[in-house]
């Protein structure tokens, strides 16, 4: 999948960057979209809170926020993602840290999609789709050495 970085603003590194590459761009490919340029950001509470107040006048914390300049169906975004937030989420719902973050990933990329989730109906379909991409990640077995 071209055009899809990751930017490191925490100590934080993402494990198994090139796999999930792979996986949003099968997620891409199965809504009919494709990646022009997809760029996460990985930074703490407090940098993507100066976001929030700066750019959408929003004064909580949050964990993630999307910047969509797509045209059609070639997406251009910048995803701007809380670790903080997703290790408290992760925490909270009592569920793999790594599993949260590709949730808020998928989420950030399925808004420059067109998604939504102002409503009770639209947070319903954001999460089917979450949850429909989340299980399309496959871990790839480790394949043994012979000696």
């Amino acid at each position: 999948m071209n055009g899809t970085s990751f930017v490191y603003e925490t100590p934080f590194r993402l494990e198994g960057a090139a796999q999930t590459k792979k996986w949003i761009g099968a997620c891409l490919t199965s809504m009919g979209y494709a990646a022009k340029q997809l760029s996460f950001a990985f930074m703490s509470d407090d940098a993507l809170l100066r976001i929030n107040k700066d750019f959408l006048k929003h004064d909580y914390y949050t964990d993630v926020i999307t910047f969509d300049y797509s045209v059609g169906k070639e997406l251009s975004c910048d995803i701007a993602i809380s670790v903080d937030r997703v290790q408290d989420n992760a925490q909270q719902q009592q569920i793999d840290f790594a599993q949260e973050l590709r949730r808020v990933m998928i989420h950030g990329v399925l808004h420059c999609c067109g998604y939504k989730d102002k409503s009770p109906q639209q947070i319903k379909e954001m999460r089917e789709k979450e949850n429909e991409c989340l299980a399309m990640f496959h871990v790839e077995p480790k394949t043994q050495k012979h000696v």
